[in-house]
């Protein structure tokens, strides 16, 4: 074989394992939601997929004529891989979110074209050795050849195909192209002409099932639901998650609970008139148009990582134009909000069922408090469970590293432990006035009360800090 063809192969073969890789996040998203478990039951299915293809393939290729094997390990590397997507679809609707479900449905999808396709750089290694003399720059050239393909593939992925192309289009070609790879380098007839017909169906179907998706962001699998009770109604699916719901001929009907009760606490604890806000997290975009709706004339900033949604707010969620989205990192714009600027920082980003980590901590929170103005508030949106509550005790504790005053307001069965959901942590360097925003809740119907004090102690118990250098959300959430 060729040098230059031999090189390639194990350079190509190497970059489209780590774009499965990383495709497979963004595949199982849309059923395990992107989570720090999913990154790492993907992560150590592909290296178990590299480990066992490195091995059998080197194993065939001393008891077999090496050459022979590359065309179909290529065919069977891209038929595994057009096939992947499918796999996913059929498993997702019955997926768990516990790690023993997470590492099964990577398996299952991924383990099967990470094999395969490792199989092939040892291959290529047998048949390039000529002498005992040459074994060690033959073996070290081609690993960092492979290498060199992995770290493309992974550069490629995550920069560029991820933002620019649906993930099934890129599946598709992918697997298209190391299939016709494999078919041009077969000797026997009788592999061509499966080949094409297997690779024809799994392409169709793949192609022909477009995934639960409606939108694919580069961070989320979105879908917008028309309310059937209400015309004007739409929630914001993000990876199976109801993250927003927003009606477009009225902005201030707000029909999730802990966004009612968010507005509760503002309208309660801020002056009438116009407010200066920042929104961490812009999701549907809620609170942003309730507050241009209700309180015009201030200042009204979302960060939102995600381009897509910002464009789905502005088509079909009504977003309006006025108000003023920066596209980055929260972290990191934050810092240009001018400090003592803004009476009200409202936290509400999540990846999946969890608030991103850095956007947690004792040190994030120091940033918001540099931003709010004298009086102002951080009011948090954060999701736990019933029992532990781990995230949520630890989270209050954390920002009482920072703030003065916190509180916590949800349904009394939450803060007992019996029931799980929406919790609303409000922090201030003035005092919060529990009463009166409980008594704004009854006003409406609600059910949530508050707790600050020794009770909201009683509740944190012993929970820890979250630091930049120790911040364990999704664990926390697991337990």
């Amino acid at each position: 074989m060729a040098q230059s063809l031999a090189r390639a192969l194990v350079f190509c073969t190497s970059a489209s394992v780590l774009v499965i890789e990383i495709i497979a996040v963004r595949l199982l998203a849309p059923y395990l939601g992107v989570s720090l478990e999913v990154f790492t039951g993907v992560i150590g299915v592909i290296l178990a997929g590299i480990s066992l293809g490195a091995w059998l393939g080197g194993r065939a290729a001393d008891r077999r004529p090496p050459r022979s094997l590359i065309g179909p390990l290529l065919i069977a590397g891209g038929l595994t891989t057009l096939a992947s997507p499918l796999l996913i679809d059929f498993v997702g609707p019955s997926l768990s979110t516990d790690p023993v479900s997470i590492v099964i449905a990577a398996a299952v999808g991924f383990m099967a074209p990470a094999a395969t396709l490792s199989a092939v750089p040892p291959v290529i290694v047998k048949i390039q050795l000529e002498s005992l003399e040459q074994t060690g720059t033959v073996v070290g050239s081609y690993s960092a050849i492979g290498t060199a393909g992995a770290i493309l593939g992974t550069f490629l992925t995550g920069f560029i195909l991820i933002a620019a192309f649906p993930t099934r289009p890129v599946v598709f070609v992918l697997g298209a192209l190391i299939t016709l790879t494999g078919l041009t380098l077969s000797l026997t007839g009788r592999i061509w002409a499966a080949s094409i017909v297997v690779a024809g169906l799994l392409g169709t179907g793949l192609l022909a099932l477009q995934g639960p998706c409606e939108h694919e962001t580069t961070y989320h699998c979105a879908i917008v639901v028309e309310d059937e009770q209400r015309p004007s109604g739409r929630t914001l699916v993000l990876d199976r998650l109801s993250n927003s719901y927003v009606d477009l001929e009225d902005p201030t009907y707000l029909k999730f609970r802990y966004i009612q009760l968010i507005a509760d606490v503002f309208e309660t604890a801020l002056p009438q008139g116009p407010l200066d806000v920042v929104s961490i997290g812009g999701g549907g975009f809620t609170l942003p148009g309730y507050l241009e709706a209700t309180r015009p004339g201030g200042t009204n900033l979302v960060l939102e990582i995600d381009s897509k949604l910002v464009e789905i707010g502005r088509t079909e969620l009504s977003l309006d134009e006025t108000v003023d989205v920066v596209v980055d990192d929260a972290r990191v714009s934050l810092g240009d909000v001018p400090p003592g600027s803004t009476q009200l920082v409202i936290g509400d980003a999540y990846s999946g069922a969890s608030v991103p980590w850095h956007l947690t901590t004792v040190e994030f929170n120091q940033q918001i408090s540099e931003v709010l103005a004298p009086g102002g508030l951080y009011v948090m949106n954060v999701i736990d469970y019933p029992l532990h509550r781990a995230f949520v005790r630890a989270e209050a504790r954390t920002l009482r590293e920072v703030f003065d005053n916190v509180a916590l307001f949800a349904p009394r069965s939450y803060l007992t432990g019996e029931n799980g959901g929406n919790y609303i942590l409000v922090a201030s360097d003035s005092p919060i006035d529990i009463a009166a925003v409980e008594s704004q809740v009854r006003s409406r119907g609600g059910i949530e009360v508050g707790i600050s004090g020794q009770m909201l102690t009683d509740f944190i118990g012993d929970a820890h800090v979250l630091t930049d250098d120790y911040a364990p959300v999704d664990q926390l959430l697991l337990r």
